[in-house]
C-alpha cells in the first residue's frame, strides 16, 4: 500500500496564481501582501491561465511539472497557491512537488493562528482550523485506514481515520460550546453599554484600510498598527468622550478580505456580532489603493452576511498619499456618508467628528411618557441616566416626563420595565417602539450555568491526550 506522509513546509515560497474563467479573479498582489504577513520568503512566481481547473492538479499537468521543476532548482520548501484547492489537488501537488502546498483558505488561517493573542481569539482560530481540517481527513491520510477486506481480514473496531473524525468532532463541539458562552457574555455587556444609554461605534473595513490607525488617532490608544493584512486579530473596544456626543463606544474589528473562507465568518461570528449591534459603522475604506472599489464590495458582502442594518459612513482614509482633500460629503438626504481623512496625518478628523455627531444626533428622538403609579423605579432610571428634558402632571394628576433618547434605548426600558408601548406612549410615538425586542437582549439577562466552567476543565482534561495524538500525526495542519 502506498503511504503518503505530508511535508513539514518551510519560509522559502513560491507563488501560483493562476488566471481561471470560471473562478473569480484573484488580486496578485493581496495574494504576495497574504503571503509576506503569514512570514513566508517568495523566491518566484509563476502564473498561468485556464477555462476551468484541473480536477487532478488544478493548474494542469504541464504547469504541475514546471512547477515540480522550478521546486527542485530553488529548493522550494512551500508552495502556495492564490485559490482554494480540494483536498486530493492538494495531496497530488505535495506528491509531485515533494512539498507542503497551501491553498488560499489555509494561508489566511495561518495569518489567523499567528495574530491570535486574546483565549477568545485563539478558541475562533483553532474551531476555523479544525473545521478546515475535517475536509482534508479523506484525502490526507487515507494511509490511517489499516483495516482490509474480505472474511476473515476485518479488524475489530474503528479505523484510525474515524477515530480522528470522532475526536475532531468532539474538540470542535467543545469550541462551539465555549464560544456561545463568550457570545452571551458580550450580549451583557451591549445590554449594559444600552442600559446606560452609550452609543457604540464599529470601525470595519478591508484588511489593511488604517481602521487600527484611525482607532489609535482617535482613542489616543497604541493598538497594534502595522502594514500587513490582519494585523489586527482580536477586536479592541475603548470608551471615550465624542465631541458633541459625550460618552461612545468605540470598537477596533477585524479586516475584511475578498472570498473571505467562510470557516472564518462563521467562527468569528461572535466577535462580528459587535459590527451587528453597533449604533453606526465607520466603513474604512483605503482610498489610495487601485482596487478599492472592488474592496469596498466585499465589505458589503460580508455585512450582508452577518445581517448587518446599522447606518453607514463612508470613510476614505490615507488622503495624504492619494492627494485628495479632506471632506465630508452628504447624501441627497442631507445625511453625511462620506468622508475623506488621514489618521497618519490627523487631517479631516474634524469633519469625521461633525458627520459622526450629526448621525447619531438624529437617532434621538423626543418621547412623552405617562408613568402608571407603579413604574417608580423605571422614573428613577430615567432621572438618573439624565434623559428627562421636563416632567408635569396630567389631568388626572399623573406624570408625565418628556424624554430625549434613541427609540430603541427607549423599547429596551419599556420591556425591562414590563410595560407596553401603547400604554404608555401617545399612539404615534408608541407606533414607533412596536418593534420585537433583540434576541440578543432577551439571552443577556439569563443565568449563566454555574457548572459550565468546571464542565469544560473537565472535558479539555479529558480530551487533551486524544487531541495531542490528532496534533502529533496531523502536525502540518493544526500546529499553527
Amino acid at each position: 500500500m502506498e503511504l503518503f506522509e505530508r511535508h513539514q513546509g518551510g519560509e522559502r515560497a513560491l507563488l501560483v496564481n493562476m488566471d481561471i474563467d470560471s473562478l473569480p479573479d484573484a488580486d496578485l498582489e493581496e495574494f504576495r501582501l497574504l503571503a509576506r504577513s503569514a512570514g513566508a520568503v517568495v523566491l518566484a512566481e509563476i502564473g498561468g491561465h485556464r477555462q476551468r481547473p484541473d480536477s487532478r492538479y488544478f493548474v494542469g499537468t504541464g504547469k504541475a511539472d514546471e512547477i515540480a521543476a522550478l521546486v527542485r532548482d530553488l529548493e522550494i520548501e512551500l508552495v502556495i497557491l492564490g485559490h482554494e484547492l480540494t483536498p486530493s489537488q492538494e495531496r497530488n501537488l505535495e506528491k509531485l512537488c515533494q512539498c507542503r502546498v497551501v491553498d488560499r483558505t489555509g494561508l489566511i488561517l495561518d495569518i489567523f493562528a499567528q495574530r491570535a493573542r486574546t483565549f477568545e481569539g485563539k478558541l475562533q482560530v483553532e474551531l476555523a482550523q479544525l473545521s478546515h481540517l475535517s475536509t482534508r481527513l479523506v484525502r490526507g491520510w487515507t494511509h490511517l485506514e489499516r483495516q482490509g477486506g474480505g472474511i476473515g481480514l476485518r479488524g475489530p473496531g474503528e479505523t484510525q481515520l474515524e477515530t480522528d473524525r470522532r475526536l475532531l468532532r468532539i474538540r470542535m463541539t467543545q469550541l462551539k460550546d465555549r464560544l456561545a458562552k463568550v457570545r452571551q457574555n458580550r450580549a451583557q455587556n451591549r445590554a449594559a453599554r444600552r442600559k446606560n444609554a452609550i452609543p457604540t461605534i464599529s470601525l470595519v473595513g478591508y484588511t489593511n484600510a488604517g481602521k487600527s490607525s484611525l482607532f489609535n488617532r482617535l482613542t489616543g490608544s497604541q493598538v497594534l498598527a502595522e502594514d500587513k493584512l490582519f494585523a489586527t486579530l482580536d477586536p479592541t473596544l475603548r470608551r471615550i468622550n465624542w465631541p458633541g456626543l459625550g460618552p461612545v463606544v468605540l470598537v477596533d474589528t477585524v479586516g475584511f478580505v475578498r472570498h473571505l473562507p467562510h470557516e472564518l465568518v462563521e467562527s468569528f461570528r461572535a466577535t462580528l456580532e459587535e459590527t451587528q449591534e453597533a449604533d453606526l459603522l465607520l466603513h474604512v475604506i483605503d482610498s489610495s489603493s487601485e482596487e478599492r472599489d472592488e474592496q469596498i464590495d466585499a465589505v458589503n458582502v460580508v455585512l450582508a452576511e452577518l445581517g448587518s442594518i446599522a447606518p453607514l459612513i463612508r470613510v476614505y482614509n490615507k488622503i495624504d498619499v492619494s492627494g485628495e482633500p479632506a471632506g465630508v460629503f452628504e447624501d441627497s438626504a442631507g445625511v453625511p456618508g462620506r468622508v475623506y481623512l488621514s489618521a497618519a496625518t490627523g487631517a479631516g478628523l474634524d469633519e469625521l467628528y461633525q458627520a459622526v455627531t450629526q448621525h447619531l444626533a438624529g437617532l434621538l428622538q423626543q418621547f412623552d411618557l405617562s408613568l402608571p403609579p407603579d413604574a417608580g423605579r423605571l422614573r428613577h432610571q430615567l432621572f438618573q441616566r439624565q434623559l428627562v428634558l421636563s416632567e408635569q402632571a396630567d389631568e388626572q394628576g399623573m406624570p408625565v416626563l418628556t424624554l430625549q433618547l434613541p427609540a430603541s434605548d427607549l423599547q429596551t426600558l419599556l420591556a425591562q420595565a414590563g410595560l407596553s408601548p401603547t400604554d404608555v406612549l401617545p399612539q404615534e410615538q408608541a407606533q414607533s417602539l412596536l418593534q420585537p425586542v433583540p434576541e440578543w437582549l432577551a439571552d443577556a439577562d439569563a443565568d449563566a450555568d454555574a457548572d459550565a466552567d468546571a464542565e469544560d476543565s473537565q472535558a479539555d482534561g479529558s480530551s487533551a491526550q486524544d487531541t495531542t495524538a490528532i496534533q502529533v500525526r496531523q502536525a502540518d495542519q493544526a500546529s499553527h
